[in-house]
């Protein structure tokens, strides 16, 4: 089993957790996820990327967004507990290499598998534009990691209450209308969000990667449930990707695939809400 060693909260229902995992620390690489199991009888296997890695420590770092039962259930989780499966790295990484100018978008929860490959392309000599996105102040990750990294950071909220107001498909624009314009775009967040990317760089003829976390169950081909359609053949995110050239990436099946178990998401989130209320009540009891 996996220790968690360090665990911090980083805005409403997102948290950070290092995780003891010494093979996964020396293997991985910009890009790659791992998939994790609480409970190995009936728990969910589900997907996160690995944000960073202490290959001195033996750690991973993961960063992930409480929304689901399974991510609110690691959410309630504590330094010291320990996850019964965690299997990685998988995933084929970042082609990490000496582009030019890299902009790196990220959306909301987005920003922090965007943080490996953005450290990637910075050492690989790239000059390196942040931009990050989220709905509110209180929603921005990671801004202080990035502000290190980056030449220039860009943050967007939807209300405008920090950076600038509006999508970040806005400042995106921009910069492809830059002379010179981006040699490479790496867009991740929610699928919207990376559609729409993919669809601001194409008339610029920017080459847009995007991060693709699909419905996954064994991560390695077998199931079948992570397949999307790109340039008009299918694709296995967990062997294949979970990188792929944004331009030919069918967004549209790929979030109505996405949808097909939202109902039983609901009602597992929500039970898994009471729960923790009630144990919350018995504690204060």
């Amino acid at each position: 089993m996996n220790q968690i060693l360090f665990k911090e909260q980083l805005s409403p229902e997102v948290f950070r957790m290092r995780i003891r995992a010494p093979l996964i620390a020396e293997e991985r690489q910009p890009g790659q996820f791992v998939i994790l199991q609480l409970d190995t009888e009936f728990g969910e296997r589900i997907p996160l990327t690995i944000a960073d890695a202490d290959p001195a420590e033996g750690s991973i770092t993961l960063i992930f967004q409480a929304v689901g039962k399974s991510t609110k259930l690691l959410g309630q989780m504590q330094v010291g507990d320990k996850i019964a499966n965690l299997v990685g790295p998988l995933g084929r990484p970042t082609h990490i290499a000496k582009f030019g100018t890299v902009v790196c978008v990220g959306g909301g929860i987005g920003v922090a598998p965007l943080y490996p490959i953005a450290q990637g392309m910075k050492r690989a000599g790239n000059r390196l534009i942040m931009v990050i996105g989220a709905r509110t102040k209180e929603l921005v990750i990671l801004e202080k990691e990035m502000r290190a990294i980056a030449d220039e950071v860009i943050i967007c909220t939807d209300d405008g209450s920090y950076g600038r107001q509006g999508l970040v498909t806005v400042p995106l624009k921009e910069l492809c209308e830059r002379a010179p314009k981006p040699d490479l775009a790496v867009a991740i967040g929610p699928p919207v969000m990376m559609k729409f990317c993919a669809l601001t760089t194409k008339p610029y003829a920017v080459p847009t990667v995007v991060s693709l976390n699909t419905i996954m169950v064994d991560g390695t081909g077998m199931c079948g449930g992570c397949r999307v359609t790109v340039g008009g053949k299918t694709k296995f995110v967990c062997v294949d990707g979970p990188e792929f050239d944004g331009h030919q990436v069918d967004f549209d099946q790929m979030i109505q695939r996405l949808g097909s178990y939202r109902e039983q998401e609901k009602l597992a989130a929500a039970g898994c809400q009471l729960h923790g209320e009630a144990v919350q009540k018995g504690l204060q009891e």
